[in-house]
């Protein structure tokens, strides 16, 4: 299950997080932060992945959102899509007058806009409970998460493929082809746009629905989706810059 995934020794976890082995192991203990332990051992390790979203407060706050319904203070939660879209021209003003993003924000926002838009033209009348989406953003951190309760991609593209065999593969159509059903907007055609900037500029993306995840980081930002640990319901995106 772990073979695609780097993994991080309890030493090397707790560098990353800055806390005590100690600590860690009563994290582990109590639930807090699980670690992996392999078939037949005892030693502790740590998907690079989780330390991420644990070390993220926005992440932590979006994953118990999507997992629980609790409820989060209205800066972070967008009901409707005209909502979210004043809170993104806000983002963007705050990243254009930000020293050293001039040739980013408006790529950033490009994105955020195009990931956002998604979660409410796919989910428009068929969210399972809450409507809308989650979107914070940490311009100090450099940080944008967005996730939302609904359908889910594999769900989702069902309704036109309804042949797609896994969460895996539906995420993989939504990243790379043309699917929407929408007409032309001025920020593009979802998903695909989104992996087209990522590839070409200094943007990260972690993406996941269902138990599928794009990690787009680094120098080799090769396009793949691979199988997760566990169930995410509806999406839930980190972009870092």
């Amino acid at each position: 299950m772990y073979m695609d995934e780097k993994l991080l020794t309890i030493g090397q976890a707790a560098e990353y997080l800055g806390v005590s082995l100690n600590t860690l192991r009563r994290w582990d203990e109590s639930g807090k932060l699980v670690a992996i332990k392999k078939e037949g051992g005892t030693h502790r390790y740590y998907r690079e992945k989780d330390l991420e979203i644990f070390a993220s407060d926005l992440m932590r706050f979006a994953s118990e959102w999507i997992a629980d319904g609790v409820e989060f203070p209205c800066t972070f939660y967008c009901a409707t899509s005209s909502i979210f879209n004043a809170r993104l021209t806000k983002m963007e003003y705050a990243l254009m007058y930000k020293p050293g993003f001039e040739k980013l924000y408006s790529l950033i926002t490009l994105i955020a806009g195009e990931i956002g838009d998604n979660s409410f033209a796919h989910n428009l009348g068929k969210w399972p409970d809450t409507a809308g989406i989650f979107f914070g953003y940490d311009l100090e951190k450099r940080i944008v998460v967005l996730a939302d309760r609904g359908l889910g991609i594999l769900e989702t593209l069902r309704q036109v493929r309804p042949k797609l065999p896994s969460h895996v593969a539906a995420v993989e159509v939504a990243f790379t082809e043309f699917i929407s059903g929408r007409a032309p907007e001025k920020r593009g055609n979802g998903l695909k746009l989104v992996r087209e900037v990522v590839t070409e500029h200094p943007i990260n993306l972690f993406y996941t629905s269902g138990d599928a995840e794009v990690r787009m980081k680094g120098a080799d930002k090769t396009f793949r989706v691979t199988r997760g640990q566990r169930i995410v319901r509806g999406c839930l995106a980190k972009i870092d810059f």
